[in-house]
């Protein structure tokens, strides 16, 4: 499989489950990096500051009028809260992560909200809104609601993602912005939205990836720049090509960091992932998936090796992860293949 991440210190991701009333970060405390959570079941007794005293996710309080559920991983995280009342409900974050919030819903009767470096706010419906707040500023806000606020952060951990690509952060001035709407945004955050709230085998390469579009996405707002273009518009050139699909194809069963594929062929991760798609027409943890199941038939077909065998022959680690791949590749299970070729 294809991580966004080195071959090394790369997190596991687990699909997201429902969640219930919970505490306050600073109370109720969270697991930490690369894990999924939800507060359906006991948090860990870990605390969820930073080691500077900061939060690593927003307080809101009271607590119990919230459902959260949330996940990290390495650089990245998300976290889904809803107002479950039509109480007065306080949010406030300053921390050395960047943050991300997207309102999905919510008409409040009353509120203000405010972003260290920008104007405050008493706007009424703030659905389809995105408020930004840099590492260092605070953000603080409160609804009396009319319609209960659901809304999405982002967490964004400067220092981990510049050792996992050279995002070039540290060269941009990242402003405060308060209530602003981006489409191309937008359209990657519910992505990613939906990605992490459906599971799938899969779904933590595409979740990596999107993650990776979203952070140049707001380095590209902050330029100013319209929408990147690829860097090489006709797709990978042809020695691009052969040296990543050869890479490919001699660690299938291997998880393989798109990083590493970058590299090979000198572009950033996220030009490569465009000129990729466009060269093969998926993108490259679906053409490394695809490539695995066609290998799988063949050794299916050989009639030498159990389902078993070619699932862990092929990187699986469980039967039922193989079968549930190559399934949604192919439209059968691998039973149904082997029978057909009978």
């Amino acid at each position: 499989m294809l991580t966004n991440a080195q071959p090394v210190r790369t997190a596991t991701f687990t699909p997201l489950g429902q969640g219930t009333p919970c505490g306050p970060a600073h109370g109720g405390q969270t697991p930490r990096a690369a894990v999924a959570y939800s507060e359906g079941r006991p948090p860990e007794t870990r605390d969820t500051r930073s080691a500077d005293g900061a939060s690593r996710r927003v307080d809101v309080a009271p607590y119990r009028v919230v459902t959260r559920r949330g996940a990290e991983w390495r650089g990245m995280g998300v976290e889904f809260v809803q107002a479950m009342s039509h109480d007065r409900v306080d949010y406030s974050f300053r921390s050395s992560r960047h943050l991300l919030a997207a309102y999905e819903q919510g008409v409040r009767r009353e509120g203000e909200s405010y972003v260290e470096g920008t104007p405050r706010s008493t706007l009424r419906d703030v659905a389809k809104k995105l408020t930004f707040a840099p590492a260092g500023h605070e953000y603080r806000e409160w609804h009396d609601p009319r319609i209960p606020t659901s809304v999405t952060y982002f967490y964004f951990d400067p220092v981990e993602l510049e050792t996992i690509a050279e995002f070039g952060l540290a060269d941009v001035q990242l402003v405060p912005r308060l209530f602003f709407e981006d489409a191309t945004i937008w359209s990657t955050v519910a992505k990613l939205k939906r990605a992490i709230e459906v599971p799938d085998p899969e779904s933590r390469l595409y979740i990596e990836a999107l993650g990776v579009v979203l952070v140049h996405e707001l380095i590209r707002l902050n330029r100013g720049a319209g929408r990147v273009e690829a860097a090489v518009r006709g797709g990978l050139a042809g020695w691009q090509q052969r040296i990543v699909t050869g890479y490919i194809d001699e660690h299938l069963s291997e998880p393989i960091a798109l990083a590493t594929l970058a590299q090979l062929v000198r572009l950033s991760t996220y030009y490569f992932c465009r000129a990729f798609k466009q060269s093969f027409g998926v993108p490259p943890h679906r053409y490394h998936t695809n490539r695995r199941i066609e290998e799988a038939k063949v050794l299916l077909a050989s009639r030498k090796h159990s389902v078993t065998e070619v699932g862990l022959t092929l990187g699986f680690s469980e039967t039922s992860s193989f079968t549930a791949v190559f399934r949604k590749t192919t439209g059968q299970t691998p039973s149904s293949y082997c029978r057909g070729l009978a």
